[in-house]
């Protein structure tokens, strides 16, 4: 079978590192879904704002090329523990495929690149090919009483997040910078209170570091 993208996405995620690992983790990040011509037609999306929320299968583009692997050390686990690659949302898989559920927040029919879909809570790098978009279903997709193995201890701890500066830009923009630092983008296993990391967020680069359960931002500054 050969698939061709649908669609692109457009959003502030320059670099991998820092990029939410679960979609709908953090509030606030906006993405626009950028049809390829072929698919520019509105008659593809008719019917689609009666949705709320919409599920995205994409393609992991950026992956270094590794052999296949039946299992993975789930960063979150500490890298010391492998689990089953399909018991995990890791991107190294047999088929670099990814799945997201996003909130659609409008729908732009009349722009100079035909219709857009305006987004918000997808974890995906900016330019990634979207293969298909499908209705989210509240009756049918979610189940409040299912297990959510080692991923639901593992995605419950946030950090709290201090500024060490007073920043300029829009308090949106530095709230949901916070929100993205929260989560920890570190892998589990990088524990030195004095590494300081680096992140690329909405043409800002990001400077940080974490000590035990805070995380201290050290500067904001704007890429030329």
């Amino acid at each position: 079978m050969i698939i061709h993208p649908i669609a692109y996405i457009k959003n502030d995620f320059s670099s991998k590192f820092g990029i939410p690992r679960q979609s709908s983790l953090v509030d606030g990040i906006h993405a626009q879904i950028i049809f390829t011509e072929e698919y520019r037609n509105p008659d593809y999306l008719r019917g689609v704002e009666e949705y709320s929320h919409l599920w995205l299968i994409w393609e992991f583009s950026k992956n270094k090329v590794v052999p296949p692997s039946p299992t993975v050390r789930p960063p979150r686990l500490g890298g010391n523990i492998r689990k089953g690659v399909f018991s995990t949302r890791s991107p190294y898989r047999p088929n670099p495929l990814g799945l997201s559920c996003v909130k659609l927040e409008r729908v732009e029919w009349d722009s100079p690149q035909g219709p857009i879909l305006h987004i918000e809570g997808a974890d995906l790098l900016d330019g990634t090919p979207i293969y298909d978009i499908k209705p989210y279903l509240s009756f049918s997709d979610s189940h409040p009483d299912a297990l959510c193995g080692w991923a639901g201890d593992a995605f419950a701890k946030t950090l709290k997040v201090v500024w060490a500066f007073e920043a300029k830009e829009p308090k949106e923009f530095v709230e949901t910078i916070s929100r993205l630092l929260a989560q920890d983008p570190r892998p589990s296993y990088q524990d030195d209170a004095e590494r300081i990391y680096g992140m690329e967020y909405g043409g800002y680069d990001i400077h940080f570091r974490i000590d035990k359960e805070t995380v201290i931002v050290l500067d904001l500054c704007k890429k030329r």
